[in-house]
């Protein structure tokens, strides 16, 4: 992975990271330790599937970029759906509260975007790939006169 998508990747998981902190200290505070057990798994959770989709993105990029679009929408709507399965299936357990897992998958989901965005709006992507520089003279100088 390259040192620019480690910075982007970076750029959204610490915002989420610190997202999940907070949302344990409120619901640690709203509903006690099975809140901030739920918020804990729900922000390793997002920062899981988002981490693991990025990575997937940025290798299609790099290997297909006449799929990053198409792939890009079929990940995002796949890791929504994902999110809302682990919403579904979690809502009746006893292991740790369900509203606080809801409401923290929701908010670090939506910081992630966030941050995945803004990170991605700073970045100096280049649309065009210059060609290499091979030496100080071009390679096909034109016809001399």
């Amino acid at each position: 992975m390259r040192s620019d998508d480690v910075r982007s990747l970076l750029q959204a998981a610490v915002p989420t990271a610190v997202a999940g902190v907070l949302a344990a200290l409120i619901s640690g505070l709203v509903v006690g330790g099975k809140g901030v057990v739920g918020a804990v798994v729900a922000t390793l959770v997002v920062i899981l599937f988002m981490g693991i989709g990025f990575v997937v993105l940025q290798r299609t990029a790099k290997s297909l970029p006449h799929l990053f679009q198409a792939m890009g929408l079929m990940l995002y709507t796949a890791q929504i759906l994902l999110l809302f399965v682990f919403v579904a299936a979690f809502k009746n357990t006893t292991l740790f509260n369900p509203k606080a897992f809801a409401i923290t998958l929701v908010a670090t989901t939506l910081v992630w975007i966030a941050a995945q965005t803004r990170a991605h709006m700073k970045a100096k992507i280049l649309y065009v790939e210059p060609d290499p520089v091979k030496g100080d003279k071009p390679e096909n100088p034109g016809p001399k006169s």
